[in-house]
């Protein structure tokens, strides 16, 4: 079959795509501009366009799998649908996928790629040979084994389109909110999803929108499958707590739903703890970097957070695992809807970063644009730079994107932890940061070579 992607470069779409290739499908694509991900899928064969053209959709293409990102309006959408190519999601893809396997959905809107990568980890350490799907780096991986693992995600509803074995329920809060109206939409919402469940639900205890979902469930319906709840309060966590490499209650917690699920998979425990004890983290998920120029020890950490939630997990995570350093964190707001609607939280969260989590420094840059989901209403009414004001801290201060790397490079030893929060386009500045650092610390050891030669 001959499958065009439109918007490869996502990382969800571009997993689907490699998976489609290993199926032994003719795989191309198209994406608004060149990045890491479509000079790497060039790289493995799969022809990528760069700019969305009529001209890159042909009449001799089988099927076209859009991502959710891509407007209605879009010129390869509308020439494939004229040319009556049968068009898909990148949600209705996964969902076709899915139905040759024993499906472990991950759902929620925090913790989603860990506990699915983590959940993987666990079944291949097991022999298992699983397929996942998950929206992170390295997102994809085709086994031959029966299981697959997905990140399902909530926004547009998107997981709607899955009917999961298992469900692994991590957390519901008040997120996608240019989407969801309210909490009582996003609680009927999950109400359908659970009930599409077939098997098992692995549920998180500590959480109040989980509660509040499943409880209404149990009020109203006959809920079919069986609930496994777990927490923090467990005596699993202790023990996770000491073999894990990743920081933070978060991560504790997404390693007890994994936990829960290579149990309910019949998975010895032996084995699920090896893997856990193992895992060190996905792309951009308290992704550590560390270098030693002249005689300074210095982290640069990158990570996705950016929701409130994420992000105190994210400093509390900071907090645990760096307590005597000096820490600096840079947060990039990503899509102004999210910032209007959540600002408040936002500002409560942020306001504590010194007195509760001790970091020296916030450093707040420039709101990431989502193409075709932002309002023109909206982004007039919010700013980094408002949030800078309300958050009143001296502390706390506005950097333009564009000089983000050399404002952190020139005030080294002011900061020996400097965390970069965000996840739209901030994690450039990391990636430039982590290349210079790099370039110092090989010319430093060239040197010290030279002078004892």
């Amino acid at each position: 079959m001959k499958i065009h992607f439109i918007g490869i470069g996502g990382i969800a779409i571009s997993a689907l795509a490699n998976i489609y290739q290993q199926k032994r499908h003719t795989v191309a694509g198209s994406d608004a501009e060149a990045s890491e991900i479509t000079e790497e899928l060039n790289k493995q064969g799969i022809k990528v366009f760069i700019g969305h053209k009529a001209a890159n959709v042909t009449k001799n293409i089988d099927l076209v799998i859009y991502s959710e990102a891509v407007p209605q309006n879009n010129p390869e959408l509308k020439e494939a649908r004229r040319l009556k190519i049968r068009c898909s999601s990148g949600a209705e893809a996964l969902a076709e996928l899915s139905r040759d396997y024993f499906t472990i959905a991950v759902s929620g809107m925090h913790g989603k790629s860990t506990t699915a990568s983590m959940i993987a980890q666990i079944l291949i350490k097991a022999g298992l040979d699983p397929t996942f799907v998950i929206g992170t780096k390295p997102g994809f991986r085709l086994g031959k084994g029966k299981y697959l693992v997905i990140e399902a995600d909530d926004y547009q509803a998107k997981f709607l389109h899955y009917h999961p074995d298992i469900l692994v329920l991590t957390n519901i809060e008040e997120e996608h909110m240019d989407f969801f109206k309210n909490f009582s939409h996003i609680k009927k919402v999950f109400t359908q999803y659970l009930r599409q469940v077939k098997n098992f639900i692995i549920a998180n205890g500590d959480d109040t929108g989980v509660k509040k979902v499943l409880i209404f469930n149990f009020q109203f319906s006959i809920f079919k499958p069986k609930i496994n709840f777990y927490s923090l309060k467990d005596a699993d966590a202790e023990k996770l707590k000491k073999i894990l490499q990743v920081p933070g209650k978060h991560n504790i917690s997404n390693a007890l739903a994994s936990l829960n699920t290579g149990r309910l998979l019949g998975i010895n425990d032996k084995i699920t703890l090896q893997a856990l004890s193992e895992y060190k983290s996905v792309w951009r998920r308290f992704e550590e970097f560390p270098f030693k120029i002249k005689n300074l020890k210095l982290k640069i950490i990158s990570d996705y957070a950016h929701h409130p939630t994420e992000i105190a997990a994210t400093l509390q995570a900071l907090a645990e695992k760096y307590p005597k350093q000096k820490k600096w964190v840079v947060f990039q707001p990503h899509q102004y809807q999210r910032t209007f609607y959540l600002f408040d939280n936002f500002v409560k969260t942020l306001r504590q970063a010194k007195n509760k989590y001790g970091i020296n420094k916030l450093i707040i840059t420039d709101i990431y644009t989502v193409e075709g989901r932002e309002s023109q209403t909206i982004k007039q009414k919010v700013s980094s730079q408002k949030l800078v004001k309300a958050i009143n801290k001296k502390w706390a201060v506005y950097q333009p994107e564009a000089s983000l790397a050399n404002y952190l490079k020139t005030n080294v030893g002011q900061w020996q932890v400097a965390a970069i929060l965000g996840a739209g386009s901030v994690y450039k500045a990391a990636d430039q940061l982590i290349k210079v650092f790099h370039k110092l610390e090989i010319d430093e050891k060239n040197q010290k070579s030279k002078i004892k030669q």
